[in-house]
């Protein structure tokens, strides 16, 4: 299988993950990477080996199969709509549109044309979401009946040099946060029939504290605190809070409450961590699992080492056209999370339960075997 042509759209800090980790899958190659401002896409294509193009351009080649969309949110539709339109497979990171009616208009033009349309997170593909669905899915902890999620911290704005939009309308601890917890459960217990929250934001600006703007103040026009919960089709029930106003808290990022035990799953942001069970109310040994997506290969700022497999939903989404079968990050998946995360915001404004609209597939697992096929070897990707 020859492997499918990539062009990257966003040259900022998470181009460095999927730029460094692709070679280490089968079936993808960058070729060139573009970014409206040339200066950081000639920055990447010297540091990975590749063509820096404008966007215009990029978007015009011939000689690429898929673009990635790295953009920021509030342009992940135009770009993907432009990439669809030109006969290019598109990979948007997360969250993969801000409505409805952008999904909907995109898998249109993609069902038009023959084209798939795929988006992180990815990371529910790492072993400790695999192994905590393996663990739902063989019924260990018996029928899941509730849950309870906690993403929560004091903000970004006294570490991100530029962290207006995540300030604005498209923003917020939902949008920016929300797919990875969100597209995790639905990977675990199936999609979301509806949600009800109440949302506040108890600061109407936000001081940058580092770079060349320390000192500047940016507006909030989007909710910080939200507490929502998500009745899902199968029955159970979960509490989710976001928030960028809590300097500390000790809630686990994710729990799952079933007939028979309880699972203790780590933070789906990354894809690794530690999964703990119990039967009944006695903690239980987990099952035999030697997944290849989770031993360690980047060191963080604070000494810890985490697995770091971005690009794995990329490397599906690549072999599952050549194989002729459903990618696992595909676009019901992804749009079915946003009208979740935008449910959750609605319901905050005004006051009510939501229902959704849309539904979709809990994606295939991605057991041991089907992870190492990601490989282009079996040698960890560092």
């Amino acid at each position: 299988m020859s492997d499918l042509k990539l062009g990257l759209i966003g040259a900022g800090n998470i181009s460095a993950s999927y730029l460094g980790r692709a070679p280490h899958f089968a079936g993808i190659r960058f070729v060139a990477v573009a970014d409206m401002n040339h200066a950081a896409a000639e920055a990447r294509a010297a540091e990975y080996g590749i063509e820096a193009r404008s966007v215009d351009a990029l978007l015009a080649s011939d000689d690429i199969d898929l673009i990635v969309n790295l953009t920021i949110p509030a342009a992940h539709f135009d770009i993907s709509k432009r990439a669809l339109e030109g006969g290019k497979h598109v990979y948007s990171e997360k969250p993969y549109v801000l409505t409805l009616d952008e999904g909907r208009e995109l898998a249109r033009i993609a069902a038009e044309r023959g084209l798939r349309v795929g988006s992180a997170p990815d990371t529910f593909l790492g072993t400790s979401h695999q192994l905590a669905r393996h663990i739902v899915d063989s019924g260990a902890i018996g029928r899941v009946t509730s849950g309870t999620c906690a993403v929560m911290s004091s903000g970004m704005e006294s570490w991100h040099p530029n962290p207006d939009f995540f300030f604005l309308k498209g923003g917020g601890p939902v949008l920016d946060l929300g797919p990875y917890y969100i597209s995790n459960l639905v990977q675990l217990l199936g999609p979301v029939a509806r949600v009800a929250a109440l949302a506040s934001t108890p600061s109407k600006t936000r001081t940058i504290g580092s770079a060349a703007r320390k000192g500047e103040q940016v507006p909030v026009e989007t909710p910080t605190t939200i507490h929502a919960l998500l009745e899902f089709e199968g029955g159970a029930v979960i509490s989710f809070q976001s928030s960028w106003d809590v300097w500390q808290h000790d809630l686990q990022p994710m729990a799952l409450y079933g007939t028979e035990g309880t699972l203790h799953i780590p933070d789906p942001n990354f894809f690794d961590g530690e999964v703990r069970m119990t039967k009944r109310a006695e903690p239980a040994a987990l099952p035999a699992w030697d997944h290849p997506l989770g031993p360690p290969n980047r060191d963080l700022n604070n000494g810890k080492s985490v697995a770091d497999y971005r690009a794995s939903g990329l490397a599906d989404m690549a072999l599952a056209i050549a194989e002729g079968r459903p990618h696992r990050c595909n676009d019901e998946l992804a749009l079915h999370v946003v009208e979740v995360m935008t449910a959750i915001l609605q319901s905050g404004e005004e006051g009510r339960f939501v229902p959704m609209t849309t539904t979709c597939a809990r994606p295939e697992a991605l057991d041991p075997k089907a992870a190492a096929h990601l490989l282009a070897s079996q040698t960890v990707p560092a």
